[in-house]
């Protein structure tokens, strides 16, 4: 005969708290050690949706603190944004916002000028991370204009290496990220694809994408 175990709540709840005291404890632990401050090399990369949505993010964080910050978007310059017109409508004084791009390559059809206006947002970018007093600069969709050679990704290494105040975030979005950048970057996430409503015929909507 099986004897039954008799549940007694306040035991279970002692039992809880002293787990999570010693995770606590062990974590605190591991806290203090985490002192140092730099500016990061972010990169956010992959299939998945969401690269640009949580980089904007942290450009919102920024100016929730009051912090200066900038965004050159590389690609998606043709398209209207919430992010971009809440920006230039509310916080321009805290965060320049420059949209170079003029679209995807398969719709602008032509390289010559697809090639021109990514140095020119390069270019750009490279003035807004070079002054001091932004502390955060989004290139957004840069990924996309390095993988295709529109922009050099040498350069944009040895930029990034010796050129980036010590202080300054620089978060770089985009599919295919390359290794050699990915090798350089603080932080990188890779978004994966697991459902996307675009694939039952939904198309971008507003408030979700765009």
């Amino acid at each position: 005969m099986t004897e039954e175990t008799t549940s007694n709540p306040e035991a279970d709840l002692a039992r809880h708290a002293e787990k999570m005291a010693k995770k606590k404890a062990a974590r605190d632990k591991i806290m203090a050690t985490k002192t140092g401050e730099k500016g990061l090399i972010i990169v956010h990369t992959g299939k998945g949706k969401g690269k640009s949505s949580a980089a904007f993010g942290m450009i919102f964080r920024h100016i929730a603190h009051g912090k200066n910050c900038a965004v050159v978007q590389f690609i998606k310059g043709a398209m209207s944004t919430g992010e971009r017109d809440l920006i230039l409508k509310h916080f321009s004084d805290l965060c320049e916002f420059h949209t170079m791009g003029e679209g995807f390559t398969w719709e602008t059809q032509d390289k010559a000028r697809d090639i021109a206006m990514a140095k020119a947002a390069w270019e750009k970018a490279k003035d807004l991370i070079r002054d001091p007093s932004n502390s955060m600069v989004l290139l957004d969709e840069v990924n996309i204009a390095i993988r295709y050679d529109y922009i050099d990704l040498a350069e944009v290494l040895e930029f990034l290496a010796t050129e980036k105040p010590p202080m300054t975030h620089v978060v770089l979005t985009g599919r295919n990220a390359k290794d050699e950048l990915i090798e350089l970057a603080d932080l990188v996430t890779e978004m994966e694809l697991v459902k996307h409503p675009f694939r039952s015929g939904i198309k971008a909507q507003i408030g979700v994408e765009f």
